[in-house]
């Protein structure tokens, strides 16, 4: 769309510079010959097609057909295009050219050139060529300011996906903490349903019951994370409830908390910590006791979950391995570190320390 306003522009330039040179033909705006003013007039004009790639030749083609033809179309059209489109450095070679052709056609026409009118000429060549350069300063701050306001718009279009990004990031953790841990609840009540089931209908029941329970308040939970993923909810927090929780479920934890009052978000890694040992647990090492041990004594908050070695085969369930990826990249960004691994009684450690334990 721009090209084409631009050779519009140019096209009505040429059709005006060889408008008047019909009228310097006719008037006889030169000593010359008449084919002399028209040949002249016709090139210069001509020229003017090409003033956006060859500004120069255009200045010094418009300065020629000027001092042999008296047209100044393409002399006026030539210098300004010459500062507008050519090097900045060159536009005195416009300039130079438009003062020869403005004495050239003083020459021809009077015979002399008097020492008054020489500056007179140079400075209307140096006015013509100023404004053109005047207008490529417009032309190029108005293109950088567009250039910004088109980079700032990427910018904060990346800036948004990225952020969309990270929150998609967040949900997807933590909806993997609540289904990874509420679903090993519910196999390991399922299991014990199994067994129990014609054989101890009470027991049934109550099985039948917590898988009820775990599953409505995963749920629950899931709801929280999609709703109110932001407001960061305090139930998340509560340990107590955590480990209660996990030992109707049949595990055998020893908790020790030492680390008192905690800021919500550092609270809220704590939870998810104990809340990732305490499952892989459940699903690597069902039945062997845990030790979860929380403290903040001096120094960052250090989370430690060690299980015993697994008296038998882990339970079978789904797993994608993000846990402790996920759980890795949220003590990243809070400046924590996390380290898990096999421990030196033949079970299995999560150790994390957490900066900013005070509350």
């Amino acid at each position: 769309m721009e090209v084409n306003r631009q050779r519009l522009v140019d096209a009505a330039l040429v059709v005006g510079c060889l408008a008047l040179t019909v009228l310097a033909v006719k008037a006889h705006w030169s000593a010359l010959p008449r084919p002399v003013i028209a040949v002249a007039g016709l090139a210069g004009s001509a020229a003017q097609w090409w003033r956006r790639g060859r500004p120069q030749i255009a200045a010094v083609t418009g300065a020629a057909a000027y001092a042999l033809s008296g047209n100044p179309g393409p002399l006026a059209v030539g210098l300004y295009s010459g500062g507008a489109w050519g090097p900045r450095r060159q536009a005195w070679l416009p300039a130079l050219a438009g003062f020869a052709g403005l004495a050239g056609w003083s020459w021809i026409d009077d015979g002399r050139l008097r020492a008054g009118d020489l500056w007179e000429l140079a400075l209307g060549a140096a006015v013509v060529v100023a404004v053109g350069v005047h207008a490529a300063t417009r032309r190029e701050l108005k293109e950088s300011l567009e250039e910004r306001a088109e980079r700032a718009e990427t910018e904060r279009a990346l800036r948004d996906e990225q952020a969309r990004f990270a929150e998609r990031g967040r949900i997807a953790r933590e909806m993997h903490d609540v289904l990874a841990h509420k679903v090993s609840l519910i196999a390991v009540h399922a299991g014990a349903l199994e067994l129990s089931a014609g054989k101890d209908p009470e027991r049934a029941r109550e099985g039948a019951a917590l898988i009820r329970v775990t599953a409505r308040e995963a749920l629950h939970e899931l709801r929280a994370v999609l709703g109110v993923l932001q407001a960061e909810p305090a139930p998340y927090a509560d340990l107590t409830a955590l480990v209660e929780e996990a030992g109707q479920a049949g595990q055998t934890i020893e908790m020790h908390d030492a680390a008192g009052s905690l800021p919500p978000e550092t609270a809220r890694i704590v939870y998810r910590i104990v809340q990732e040992g305490l499952t892989n647990a459940r699903k690597h090492a069902p039945g062997a006791p845990v030790i979860v041990t929380v403290s903040n004594v001096d120094g960052p908050v250090t989370v430690t979950v060690r299980n015993a070695a697994a008296a038998g085969a882990g339970l079978d369930l789904p797993s994608a391995g993000a846990g402790l990826i996920g759980l890795a990249e949220r003590l990243r960004l809070a400046g924590g570190s996390l380290r898990s691994g096999p421990h030196e009684d033949g079970g299995w450690q999560l150790r994390a320390e957490i900066p900013g334990g005070d509350a």
